[in-house]
């Protein structure tokens, strides 16, 4: 099982009274936006990605999540990142997501990312800027 110990980076979200669905808990389809937001910001925000005239972009080719236990609103919840997979034009992110604080895993899951060049949707390689922040969440034998 997974720990908080076992991802380099950690993002709070919180929650919002709309995440909450008719059975008072968070939606499982937030879950997928935690993992999105999580690996996304990383991106911009230690990686220089332009999601809005960058020439690679990337695309989610899988993903795959599994409920443990469900959040709340107004819980936060601590997106833990890591990075389980790195190639020459592909990415898989495993992510842990807590109730902020707790060491207890709610649920865990990973999304695969295929860098593309934005205008003819062909693989290129990983641009350097954002291969050198993922390998900064590289965790050898994860």
């Amino acid at each position: 099982m997974s720990t908080r110990a076992d991802y380099p980076h950690l993002l709070e979200i919180p929650t919002r009274w709309n995440d909450n669905d008719v059975y008072g808990h968070v939606n499982n389809v937030e879950y997928y936006t935690f993992f999105d937001t999580v690996i996304n910001a990383w991106l911009i925000s230690a990686g220089g990605l332009d999601i809005h005239r960058g020439e690679a972009i990337g695309l989610c080719a899988e993903s795959h999540c599994e409920f443990r236990s469900a959040f709340v609103f107004p819980e936060t919840v601590d997106a833990c990142l890591r990075v389980g997979y790195l190639g020459r034009s592909s990415v898989r992110y495993e992510i842990g997501l807590f109730r902020q604080g707790a060491e207890e895993v709610r649920a865990t899951g990973w999304f695969v990312h295929v860098f593309v060049d934005r205008d003819s949707r062909r693989s290129v390689d990983i641009p350097p800027r954002l291969r050198s922040a993922l390998e900064r969440l590289v965790v050898p034998g994860a």
